[in-house]
Formats: structure tokens, sequence, C-alpha cells
């Protein structure tokens, strides 16, 4: 079993930044691609951007290309994800989520074999 915690979320004026994390712990050592996903109440939980076990091996979803950066640092069992030039669109709860598998890539959701609890992000006009 792995756990997920998210942090880092809030409340950004449009044109701001925010940086989350998602701390795993439990049997890491099983964890390969890792992912950020969001949802807002309108719409269905969709995938933002995902990296490989080795981290090496990035992919976005192209309206956060050049704005979000996903990153890890497995000595810390940490995810993070930098976002940058955040509009209002960006405004969802963000979750964490990871597979067993490093590749392919952890992008759709049925793909996840574990999930974080979320962090919500505000984007004000």
């Amino acid at each position: 079993q792995v756990y997920l915690v998210e942090s880092g979320g809030g409340l950004v004026q449009a044109g701001g930044s925010l940086r989350l994390s998602c701390a795993a712990s439990g049997h890491t050592v099983s964890v390969g691609s890792m992912a950020w996903f969001r949802q807002t109440p309108e719409k269905e939980r969709e995938f933002v951007a995902a990296i490989s076990g080795t981290g090496v091996t990035t992919y976005y979803k192209e309206s956060v290309k050049g704005r979000f950066l996903i990153s890890s640092d497995n000595a810390k069992n940490t995810l993070y994800l930098q976002m940058n030039t955040l509009t209002p669109e960006d405004t969802a709860v963000y979750y964490c989520a990871a597979r067993g598998q490093s590749w392919p890539l952890l992008t759709t959701t049925a793909r996840a074999d574990y999930w974080g609890q979320g962090t919500q992000v505000t984007v004000s006009s």
C-alpha cells in the first residue's frame, strides 16, 4: 500500500504561482510513474502532468505546457508541481496519483493505483 498526501494549495491571484507537494509513504519502492490530476464540480477528473519513475520523462496537458513543471525527489519520496502564470481556469482540486509501473506514464485515471485526498487551488481574477 502507498499513501499520498498533497499540500501547498491555496488562494492566489491570476498571474501568481503556487507549488504543490505530494508526500508518498508506505511501500514506495513499488511506485513507478506519478502524476497530477485536477477536478472541478463541473468536470471529470483530468490529467495535468506526469513523470516517470526515474524522473527523466515528463508529459503535460497542452494547456499547462510552459507554465507548470512537474518534478520529483526520490530521496524524499516527494512529488512536486510548480504552477506559474495561473489563471482562473486552473481553479480545481488537485490530486496526486501513482502507479506501480514506470511505463507507460500515468496519464489517465484508469492507470492510477493510488490517490491522494486532494488540495484545493483557487485562482481569483
